[in-house]
């Protein structure tokens, strides 16, 4: 199953930005085990390619395993060095466009009608509506107005409630950090990461 394809299929990546290495690994693979299929593991985490590159070991070659907050040409070619088949950026730049040289699928920063036509011309697989928390599931609204087909994956301020929202609106996926991963990443309780993550996995529908 190709991206575009697993975001429609999952509706939710996991967005995992951890203060401990340790318990970022140990987060990523429980969120594996409890049925999360997309993970991005931000850049701006501590010693976050190292976290890549040891997930990557244990979920084998077919997990869709992402590096986020990709800025530059470097961190894409590091995180495809680490073993990430996918990367998420804020905005447009170098970190799209050298994803792409390097066939990765990338989930784009986008959160204007501009930034829409210039992500989907870079080669953008999705587009990261963000920080969608700016105008909500009513601006998501509008902007399908002019483009009904685009893969929008808000991203930003998104809990369960906005969840179901943006999916009405007709979001393809979510993404979402701090409301499922609450402390896990930093050391915190894994056990209500799992709740966390059920809870998710049902509001999208997984």
């Amino acid at each position: 199953m190709n991206f575009a394809d697993a975001l429609r299929t999952a509706r939710l990546v996991a967005i995992i930005r951890g203060t401990d290495a340790d318990a970022s690994f140990r987060t990523v693979m429980t969120l594996a085990e409890a049925g999360v299929s997309l993970i991005e593991v931000s850049l701006t985490g501590r010693d976050a390619l190292h976290v890549i590159r040891r997930a990557r070991a244990e979920l084998g070659t077919d997990a869709w395993l992402g590096a986020g907050t990709v800025l530059t040409a470097d961190d894409a070619r590091r995180a495809a060095e680490a073993g990430a088949n996918l990367t998420v950026t804020p905005g447009l730049g170098a970190g799209l466009d050298t994803s792409v040289r390097l066939g990765l699928p990338v989930l784009a920063g986008v959160l204007t009608p501009s930034e829409v036509i210039a992500a989907n011309a870079a080669g953008a697989t999705a587009l990261k509506l963000f920080p969608a928390s700016v105008g909500g599931p009513d601006y998501l609204k509008a902007l399908r107005a002019p483009f009904p087909d685009a893969p929008f994956v808000p991203v930003g301020g998104v809990d369960a409630a906005a969840t179901r929202a943006y999916l009405a609106a007709g979001a393809v996926a979510v993404g979402v950090g701090s409301p499922l991963v609450g402390d896990a990443a930093d050391g915190g309780d894994l056990a209500a990461l799992r709740t966390r993550a059920a809870d998710f996995l049902s509001v999208c529908g997984g």
